[in-house]
């Protein structure tokens, strides 16, 4: 079984553009779900959705800021379970943006799925690109500036 989720895209937009897109909480909810994100080191912050009974998830994702890098890399803690306190999913999702040209390389490694993970990890992997989908056609306006 696969425990990281590894994707890698190419924007026409700068660093800083993309950069604004992952850690700012109201452009995160445009692309991703709603936050209370803040780019600080160890900040402890939540993404919520609606629960997915079928993955038994209670819909919060809880998160920590781990490392912060600005306009370069960032990198979060997300844990989520069924609630009451039971955490069933646990990884880390890391952010690392590079120069390309006139544009931007946007990596994501999400690792640390288990065995017990296998429905999230491939939930996850689809979400991922979907989201990062939006992310760009909110950034260009358009869906055509983006390759993977």
């Amino acid at each position: 079984m696969q425990t990281e989720i590894k994707n890698e895209w190419i924007y026409e937009q700068s660093p800083n553009e993309v950069w604004e897109y992952l850690t700012q909480a109201d452009l995160i909810v445009l692309w991703l779900m709603p936050n209370n994100f803040v780019p600080v080191l160890g900040h402890e912050f939540e993404f919520r959705i609606k629960p997915i009974p079928s993955l038994d998830l209670d819909g919060i994702m809880h998160c920590k800021v781990l490392e912060i890098v600005p306009f370069q890399k960032l990198v979060y803690s997300w844990k989520a379970g069924p609630g009451n306190g039971v955490i069933s999913l646990d990884t880390i999702v890391e952010w690392t943006l590079e120069k390309y040209g006139n544009g931007t390389k946007l990596l994501l490694k999400q690792s640390g799925f288990s065995k017990d993970n296998v429905a999230i990890f491939t939930g996850m992997t689809d979400g991922w690109e979907k989201n990062i989908q939006k992310m760009i056609s909110h950034i260009s306006g358009n869906n055509n500036n983006i390759s993977k």
